[in-house]
């Protein structure tokens, strides 16, 4: 990619990284970008020395003074997820432009905090909002645009996304340490706040904003999560939002036995839906109206982005970064229309607690409405992460395996789970050769699951009333 030149300007941007596991992966076409990676940030040692890897010329370190005391002009921010609104504030207080991992805040006083820290200092910020950049929502944005499609009347956008694994490793499969220990945010952090994926494709494609939000609480979750209750994970999490245009939007994330992003809309004049990867389309005006797939073709450019995570969408965030830095064309998500999308996520969490009752999303760009949330500092409980689920910082062994052996355990549950639940359709699966395969994944799973059954055993005669109890004997049940 660095061959090639997107920019018509020689001019080049340093960039620092702070955060180095989804930052790294963010990190790809920096260089075609007119990016250069001159500093990293992150506690972890690993992570950074697969940044020195990376990046061998450039500042690697775990001390944030020595971060922002580098020459680097911008911040690809990508820390704990709790923490994007300090962090970025920081970042622009020392005159560095944003580019922040989702999503911007999690209390709308942060918000508040945020929008005006933009304002004040004049410098770029932008959320890394990457999935309304799929070939198949770029086009459906254009079409839209072109009126194509109509009003909006309806939508449903969904990321289901069972991420067990994620509340006791890093992002590259580690276990956390110590291993008495959860992720910081991951293993508790309810699914309403990770409402962008879903949320901004939508936002983007018909240019409507959420208006008003509810959300009912469920109560059947999956077992393993470390938070069990509505406050927590391992369920569902939908809203039902109220669009600018007056149309709604069903927004769906969770942990469910089925990961999918199927994303439908409706307008008045036609409606489009993605299933398994498929842009099928019905236009005519009516019910019953044609119905066939479209198959976007993608420029250069888009060929470029392609190639790149998240089906282009890490492409499409840098670039939009880098050209408004470069150009000054402002990007789709700015800091009002970050907010604006992660309010509705706030203020879903606020409504499920309260038992589905609609909320407000106030539009922070009206400076009248902003003294109303200056002071609203609500937001989830987090975890105590440090104590973790053996209610202790220094629990003595066996407790220092536990994050290795959930990962292990739940890897060998899984493939064992696989295998038994199709048995029991074994005469009606259409694929002949399914059931050999997951047959040879659960033996070759078998020995692990032994293994890690046997520590995780121990674990719990040690500490049979902790958490950790609880949470191996849910991902044992599983097998029983």
């Amino acid at each position: 990619m660095n061959t090639v030149r997107i920019f018509d300007t020689p001019r080049r941007i340093k960039l620092g990284i702070w955060g180095l596991g989804r930052g790294l992966h963010l990190s790809g076409p920096c260089d075609a970008l007119n990016f250069d990676v001159v500093a990293g940030l992150d506690f972890n040692a690993s992570m950074r020395a697969d940044f020195a890897r990376r990046f061998p010329g450039a500042l690697v370190t775990d001390d944030l003074d020595s971060f922002l005391g580098s020459d680097c002009e911008a911040v690809l921010l990508a820390s704990f997820f709790p923490n994007h609104a300090d962090d970025a504030i920081r970042c622009l207080e020392a005159g560095k432009h944003v580019l922040s991992e989702v999503t911007a805040f999690m209390t709308i006083a942060d918000a508040v905090r945020l929008i005006e820290t933009v304002e004040k200092t004049g410098l770029v910020y932008q959320m890394a909002e990457n999935y309304p950049y799929s070939a198949p929502n770029m086009w459906l944005a254009r079409k839209w645009r072109e009126g194509l499609f109509g009003e909006l009347m309806y939508g449903e956008y969904e990321y289901v996304h069972e991420v067990l694994t994620l509340g006791f490793t890093h992002i590259n499969g580690e276990p956390i340490m110590p291993g008495h220990r959860v992720h910081a945010w991951r293993s508790w952090l309810n699914f309403h706040y990770y409402n962008t994926h879903s949320l901004g494709p939508i936002m983007h494609i018909t240019q409507t904003r959420p208006e008003t939000v509810a959300a009912l609480p469920g109560t059947v979750r999956l077992p393993g999560y470390v938070v069990r209750n509505a406050r927590g994970m391992g369920g569902v999490t939908p809203s039902l939002i109220r669009m600018s245009n007056g149309c709604l939007v069903r927004n769906l994330m969770g942990a469910t036995t089925n990961d999918s992003h199927i994303q439908r809309l409706w307008g008045t004049r036609g409606s489009a839906e993605q299933i398994e990867g498929r842009l099928l389309l019905r236009l005519g005006g009516h019910g019953s109206a044609p119905k066939c797939e479209v198959r976007p073709q993608l420029d250069e450019l888009g060929q470029m982005a392609a190639r790149t995570g998240h089906g282009g969408g890490d492409f499409w965030v840098l670039y939009h970064f880098a050209r408004e830095i470069l150009e000054g064309v402002p990007g789709p998500f700015d800091v009002y229309t970050s907010a604006d999308c992660t309010i509705a996520g706030i203020q879903a969490y606020r409504s499920q607690l309260q038992g589905g009752s609609p909320l407000p999303v106030p539009d922070l760009r009206d400076k009248s409405q902003r003294d109303r949330y200056r002071d609203d500092t609500f937001r989830q409980d987090a975890y105590d992460a440090d104590a973790g689920p053996f209610g202790s910082p220094n629990p003595a062994p066996p407790a220092d395996r536990f994050t290795t052996v959930m990962r292990d355990l739940i890897a060998a549950t899984n493939a064992v789970c696989a295998y038994r639940h199709w048995s029991e359709v074994a005469s009606d699966i259409a694929d002949a050769e399914l059931l050999d395969r997951l047959r040879v994944e659960a033996e070759a799973a078998s020995p692990a699951l032994a293994a890690s059954r046997e520590q995780a055993e121990a674990i719990i005669a040690a500490y049979p009333s902790s958490d950790a109890a609880r949470i191996l004997r849910e991902v044992l049940s599983r097998t029983a």
